[in-house]
């Protein structure tokens, strides 16, 4: 009441001096926990951006740089499922091993604190997701499950198609295909605008010289499927509207993997006796990992992540108790869910009720946990796809479109160990290898295939083969890889300008690089120009035996649309060292 006077006596008995040391010893422990919180955000923040320097620091380069692939070398998803396709160890993925002893020990410690593409997800956050996150059933999880088996089923059949799901294959190739050239293109715009303004054409030029090549490709990269591409990255954001991390928690396959090492994590988080079932720490959790009590606060919290965690704990199985957790009515941390990104330690209120400490049980299982039919179901699925993709219509004559980097052409070894990861297309320095739709089929999606028009095979180039993660393209040194044939160059004689126009051109000729030419000039052929006069005219023919597909004749075709020289796939006998007619030139 106003004007009263404070008890002089209130305050000093050794029940509120116990109630002053209990939150005074809460306030340090909380303190403790909002620092190592501010740690984890911190390791994230330095990770991403390495991850983005990792793009520029290997864009359009010919020589890789070496840690090209670094975060695939901890992805187990991308280490395993190459592995079990090929059938065979692949000594430069080990390090995914890290990751999963890091998840046995303390959990999924890879999506909350290193993944880039968690971290990028859990900075797009609406406000619609703590409404709608409770209406998205629990029991949606089990999808990521499904998928993480149908990909180890294909995996053990040898394909490799649902690796395009891998979340950090599906960021980089988003950035490959579609954030990278749409920022360059942006860039160029804004430089073009400057360099109609006088003191803006030499910011121009500084910028040019500093960047240009350093951070910027050289040239405007171009993928086709960009745009559908883009499309798939935005809806996996926009799913956040429905609730937070929503990729993380029902879709993720690598999320999946790693929450199955969690089930023994070591050291997690422990809710203690003290527990007053306050919901705290359910409503600080993003990703509804935390099962709150029945009965509890959060059941009559309105909307949040609240309801759907005690939504959660109403279908889980009866019994919260863990090693160290309250046995009854307390709530209880998921393991196999929990990203151990620490807010529900900060979150909790009660001095001793929550604290991270070694647990002597597995983690909870819970409903949305596959069961033995989901998983035969998957299992089924896999195989059905496997069986669909080997028996279409692309199993038939190789399509003409469809030229692989050098080193890559057995199909099924590298179809065994392809990502599509797209990390060769980044370091391609012309942009030549493009993503695949159908030049292979669907078991082939978003591989890399060389689209000679768009950009050939430089001949001084090896840096597909040094930054491919799972070994689909081969290591190759320079004189190895010049050797490597890829396809063979035709000329279409009703196309080429002096075969069908009696116009003198030499361009394929003079771009061909290597040194005895793949492609001559040969004869001089009579010809009668329109004004009546007579010239002698050579024309381009192929050297089978010397070509080696690498397309710039085609991509420097001056004919307009189809090139009047393509590249087409690598006859065997030339793949084997033999040649089209020995030494007699092709057309």
């Amino acid at each position: 009441m106003a004007g009263a006077k404070p008890d002089p006596g209130a305050g000093t008995g050794p029940e509120a001096k116990r109630d002053v040391s209990a939150t005074a010893g809460m306030r340090r422990e909380t303190g403790g926990w909002r620092a190592a919180r501010w740690v984890r955000r911190a390791v994230q923040i330095a990770f991403f951006v390495f991850f983005v320097y990792l793009l520029f620091a290997a864009l359009q380069r010919r020589a890789a740089f070496p840690y090209a692939d670094f975060f695939f070398r901890l992805d187990p998803l991308a280490a395993f499922a190459p592995m079990v396709a090929a059938r065979h160890w692949i000594g430069h993925l080990a390090p995914a091993l890290i990751t999963v002893a890091l998840a046995v020990v303390v959990g999924r410690v890879w999506c909350g604190w290193i993944c880039p593409m968690g971290t990028l997800l859990g900075w797009f956050r609406f406000r619609s997701a703590r409404r709608l996150s409770a209406r998205v059933p629990a029991r949606f999880r089990v999808v990521k499950y499904v998928l993480l088996a149908a990909i180890a089923v294909m995996a053990a059949l040898t394909s490799m198609t649902l690796l395009v799901l891998d979340p950090l294959s599906l960021l980089t190739r988003t950035a490959t295909t579609s954030l990278i050239p749409g920022f360059d293109y942006v860039v160029t715009s804004a430089e073009a605008w400057l360099n109609g303004w006088g003191p803006g054409s030499s910011a121009v030029s500084w910028f040019e010289a500093h960047f240009r090549g350093n951070v910027l490709p050289v040239y405007q990269p171009h993928y086709s499927q960009a745009v559908a591409l883009f499309l798939m990255f935005l809806a996996i954001v926009l799913l956040n509207a429905f609730a937070d991390r929503f990729w993380c928690r029902y879709l993720c396959p690598l999320g999946a993997l790693l929450g199955l090492f969690a089930k023994v994590q070591v050291l997690r988080p422990i809710v203690g006796d003290g527990c007053s079932r306050c919901a705290a720490c359910a409503r600080a959790c993003r990703v509804d990992a935390i099962e709150a009590a029945a009965g509890g606060q959060a059941d009559s919290a309105a909307g949040g992540q609240a309801d759907s965690a005690a939504g959660a704990s109403s279908k889980g199985a009866a019994g919260a108790g863990d090693a160290g957790e309250a046995a009854g009515p307390g709530a209880r941390v998921v393991t196999s869910e929990c990203t151990m990104c620490l807010d529900c330690l900060v979150a909790c209120p009660e001095h001793e009720a929550m604290s991270f400490g070694l647990a002597r049980r597995p983690g909870p299982w819970t409903t949305y946990d596959p069961s033995r039919r989901q998983f035969v179901a998957a299992v089924a699925a896999g195989a059905g796809a496997v069986a669909l993709l080997g028996t279409g219509v692309w199993r038939g004559p190789v399509n003409p479109g469809l030229i692989r980097p050098p080193g890559a052409q057995d199909e099924g070894a590298f179809l065994s160990h392809c990502l599509r990861c797209s990390e060769c297309m980044k370091v391609c320095p012309t942009s030549g290898l493009q993503p695949s739709l159908g030049q292979a089929g669907l078991e082939a999606f978003w591989t890399p295939v060389l689209t000679s028009r768009l950009g050939y095979c430089d001949f001084s180039c090896t840096a597909c083969g040094h930054v491919c993660p799972s070994g689909a393209i081969p290591k190759l040194a320079l004189e190895k890889k010049r050797k490597q044939v890829i396809g063979l160059a035709v000329i279409d004689r009703n196309r080429c300008l002096p075969w069908a126009l009696d116009t003198p051109c030499a361009v394929c000729q003079e771009m061909c690089p290597i040194p005895d030419k793949a492609i001559i000039l040969t004869g001089q052929h009579l010809i009668t120009r329109p004004d009546g006069t007579q010239d002698y005219l050579a024309r381009p023919k192929v050297v089978a035996r010397r070509c080696i597909g690498c397309g710039i004749c085609e991509n420097k075709c001056p004919v307009a649309g189809t090139a009047a020289i393509v590249v087409q796939p690598t006859n065997p006998a030339l793949a084997s060292g033999g040649g089209l007619g020995g030494s007699a030139p092709q057309g």
